[in-house]
């Protein structure tokens, strides 16, 4: 069934269950033609399952899915043709050559063999590939595994491309031109649907963003909205040789002008539509028998709305990147 739709993606009641757990639960939403649109939450939100979902990788249990005006709901691989995936894993054959793997993945989406021999030789340039074309995709290190999984996903130049953490656990340098390259697809009029913890990567690239949290959509909004409650707002971070329970609101008495928050033993978030004077604060802090060892300030960023929309604190999606590898954030 097609019609003249806008949106690329619409969803409606999605949900899926896995034994007594609801991964997706009841979740509705559009993707317009040409945009690109974030999807953020913890490891385990729900992020990966909706992706699966919408690519026929898992069936739903209830709610509506149409691709750029195609039903899929009934027919999960409908719509195959027109979408890319790059999956949070890789799904290449390691006994393939890169080059090999390319030219393999094209001839699944009905590529002739020239074209997709054309094909992979540019893309195997685009990405740094072209002297490890010959050698087994086993070889590679983790980051060009990354990158020729993100090209295998864009070989047949889809309209539509789904992203599953495509920065996660690679070098700085790499996850610097995966993001580049998913830029340039954006400005070439592809549909982008991201999925990402990477909080900084998702405010960089996206024009509107969704956040999930345990399986239900908590916020969503345009990146400029949602950042807009929080311009102006001046953060200091104190770090602290230590910090009484009660001492933010000790803080609060004497400083009602601010907004205290103990993020941990060590560390005191300081928040206030004024600048605010470090001086009294560290005095203050002395007198109480805690020595103030650094004070830098905070700029306001998606993380802080992140924080605030789903009450989960920064320092949870601290420790996700770190176990993660902590390359694609930066």
């Amino acid at each position: 069934m097609k019609s003249d739709y806008s949106s690329a993606i619409e969803i409606a009641g999605l949900t899926k269950r896995y034994a007594e757990v609801i991964a997706v639960n009841g979740i509705s939403f559009q993707v317009g033609n040409g945009e690109l649109f974030g999807f953020l939450g913890p490891n385990g939100a729900g992020k990966t399952t909706t992706i699966n979902l919408l690519t026929g990788l898992a069936r739903l249990d209830a709610g509506t899915i149409t691709i750029s005006g195609i039903d899929c709901t009934g027919n999960p691989k409908a719509a195959q043709h027109m979408v890319g995936i790059v999956p949070d894993e890789s799904n290449l054959y390691p006994e393939l050559t890169g080059f090999e793997n390319l030219c393999f993945c094209a001839a699944l989406y009905g590529m002739r063999k020239n074209e997709r021999q054309i094909r992979a030789r540019e893309l195997l340039e685009t990405f740094g590939f072209a002297d490890a074309a010959n050698r087994k995709f086993a070889g590679y290190s983790k980051g060009m595994k990354r990158k020729l999984t993100f090209a295998a996903g864009i070989i047949h130049r889809p309209p539509i491309l789904f992203l599953d953490e495509p920065t996660t656990g690679i070098d700085v340098a790499s996850a610097r031109q995966v993001r580049q390259i998913i830029a340039d697809l954006h400005r070439q009029g592809t549909t982008v649907f991201l999925t990402t913890h990477y909080i900084e990567e998702a405010e960089r690239l996206c024009g509107r963003i969704a956040f999930i949290v345990k399986g239900k959509i908590v916020k969503i909004d345009r990146t400029s909205d949602l950042l807009q409650p929080i311009k102006g707002k001046n953060i200091l971070i104190l770090s602290v040789s230590n910090s009484e329970a009660d001492l933010s609101d000790a803080m609060a008495t004497a400083f009602p002008q601010y907004h205290f928050q103990i993020v941990d033993q060590n560390q005191i978030r300081v928040e206030s539509p004024e600048p605010v004077n470090i001086g009294p604060l560290t005095r203050f802090l002395e007198e109480r028998g805690s020595q103030v060892t650094e004070a830098r300030r905070h700029l306001p960023s998606l993380e802080d709305v992140f924080v605030q929309v789903t009450g989960i604190e920064a320092g949870l999606m601290m420790k996700e990147k770190e176990k993660a590898g902590g390359g694609g954030g930066q």
